[in-house]
């Protein structure tokens, strides 16, 4: 018999074996019903503390009765007594079951529960010989049979395709991934606190727009029934949030979701986190230090130290950063100094020598110095980047909503930071002039008629903001997944989406 047979009669023999589980549940519930006990008709159970709780006051609780509830995740009862492991949202802790104090019909109702079974216990706090601070059962109630038996029978779940389909199951039996969650709940948190603590205020901008504009992206679109028209889910918050500080708002931020009808992969997801920071009288300068303590603000509070360890490389997130410009780390990388390039003919020629043409977003004919600068940088610079590094100096052609550098009106006042070859921010000083702006929509607009599907739309509303005036601000915007892959050594974007974007599994017909 081939190995191919072989694990096909493996497979079979599992699912018959996890077929006769679920029956064997089913007529568990079953019968509790008969008996008028079904656990699905109880509404609440009153517990008095959690598994830390219990654990951490001790010294007050020993001898008394707490009252806790949560899933029972390992079971050894035989005979007379026996121990089990019931998990909460903290942790867990061990439960001790004995026949003089349950009683005989009781312990026997419990020895039938299954693993994945969700009960509430009433117990005496103790410890045990080991020293594991433990509950002496004194009553307990099947609060949620579970008909589905977890998968450690089947040695866990490991499956990445499974675990991201069922991450309910994945944060039941696996703590690395509860762990990651709760700490991009702490991540978040800090974030927030850091930006209160400076007087920043937290808004709310739409999510559905009547144009898709503030960052180089492909949206998704949809139909207002209601107003007949067509609208797109936002690809950035940028321009609603430069209205309000037109409006006045001299401190804003907006943390939420953006959507990018573009490519899944270990890095990016078609929804993801932002976070958006606006600062008036403030520059590009202002924004690297913002986003240097920011970052080391938040390692401190959430990991306790600016190290940390990601794909076995230590990172060190600490202030200040490394800063370079564009041109300079593609001149120590490639050997070409677009500094002392001239024009677009020999930028051209720059590109042939490169071999760039095939990571050109447009024909080469049609590139431009800056076009051809920012390709050799993403050939060249990116995968150089380790530690944390601040990119500057970017050209005006791929910078649309950026102010242009007072002695160089070819570059603009613009950086992006790079850890491990990946980009986790971007900022300017922003561009407040309505009549350059206008201009720079309008070669966005060539360009998507040349082809690239990314370019910006014109905004005319808020040209028309930029008219009644907005003063000199520094802008920034940190991806807050990749961030949050960074401080939990995660190594793709979806180990850090509770449920991220998925295929649909086909049903066969």
């Amino acid at each position: 018999m081939s190995n191919e047979e072989l694990n096909s009669l493996d497979l079979n023999k599992l699912e018959e074996e996890y077929n006769q589980y679920m029956k064997q549940r089913l007529q568990k519930l079953e019968e509790l019903q008969a008996k008028g006990e079904d656990p699905f008709h109880i509404t609440k159970y009153d517990r008095t503390h959690t598994s830390s709780e219990v654990k951490e006051n001790f010294d007050e609780l020993e001898g008394k009765i707490v009252k806790v509830a949560g899933r029972i995740m390992s079971k050894r009862v035989h005979g007379k007594a026996g121990f089990s492991d019931v998990h909460d949202r903290c942790g867990k802790i061990q439960i001790y079951t004995k026949l003089d104090i349950l009683g005989e019909e009781k312990l026997k109702f419990y020895k039938t529960l299954d693993l994945g079974d969700i009960i509430g216990v009433e117990g005496k706090v103790f410890k045990t010989k080991t020293g594991e601070t433990s509950l002496e059962v004194t009553d307990f109630s099947l609060l949620t049979k579970a008909l589905r038996p977890l998968p450690e029978k089947w040695h866990g779940l490991k499956d990445p395709d499974l675990r991201y389909r069922q991450r309910y199951v994945d944060l039941i039996v696996n703590k690395d991934v509860r762990d990651t969650f709760m700490k991009r709940t702490q991540i978040i948190r800090a974030i927030r606190r850091f930006l209160d603590d400076r007087d920043f205020l937290e808004v709310e901008t739409p999510i559905l727009s009547p144009i898709a504009s503030g960052a180089a992206a492909r949206p998704f679109e949809t139909h207002s029934n209601a107003l007949d028209i067509d609208l797109y889910l936002r690809i950035a918050t940028e321009l609603y949030l430069k209205r309000l500080i037109v409006g006045g708002f001299e401190k804003v931020y907006e943390l939420g979701k953006n959507f990018r009808n573009e490519g899944i992969s270990v890095r990016h997801n078609p929804e993801f986190d932002v976070i958006e920071i606006y600062e008036a009288y403030s520059d590009y300068n202002d924004m690297m230090e913002l986003t240097e303590n920011l970052i080391s603000y938040v390692c401190m509070e959430v990991l306790g130290t600016t190290k940390v360890e990601y794909e076995g490389t230590e990172i060190d997130f600490k202030a200040p950063w490394n800063r370079i410009s564009m041109a300079d780390i593609v001149k120590e990388h490639s050997g070409v100094d677009f500094n002392a390039i001239k024009s677009d003919e020999e930028a051209r020629e720059a590109a042939v020598k490169l071999n760039l043409e095939g990571s050109l977003v447009k024909d080469l004919k049609d590139c431009t110095w800056g076009d051809i600068l920012n390709a050799a940088f993403e050939e060249f610079g990116e995968k150089n980047i380790v530690q944390p590094t601040f990119i500057t100096d970017y050209p005006v052609e791929i910078s649309p909503l950026a102010k242009r550098k007072p002695n160089d009106p070819s570059l603009t006042e613009r950086f992006e930071a790079f850890v491990y070859g990946r980009e986790i921010a971007n900022a300017y000083s922003e561009l407040n002039d309505p009549i350059d702006q206008r201009g720079r929509f309008e070669q966005q607009a060539k360009e998507k008629e040349l082809g690239d599907d990314e370019a910006f739309q014109t905004d005319d509303d808020f040209v028309n903001a930029l008219e009644i005036g907005m003063p000199p601000t520094g802008g920034l915007g940190i991806g807050v997944d990749r961030l949050i892959m960074f401080l939990t050594n995660s190594s793709s974007i979806r180990d850090v989406l509770l449920f991220p974007t998925m295929k649909p599994i086909q049903k066969n017909q």
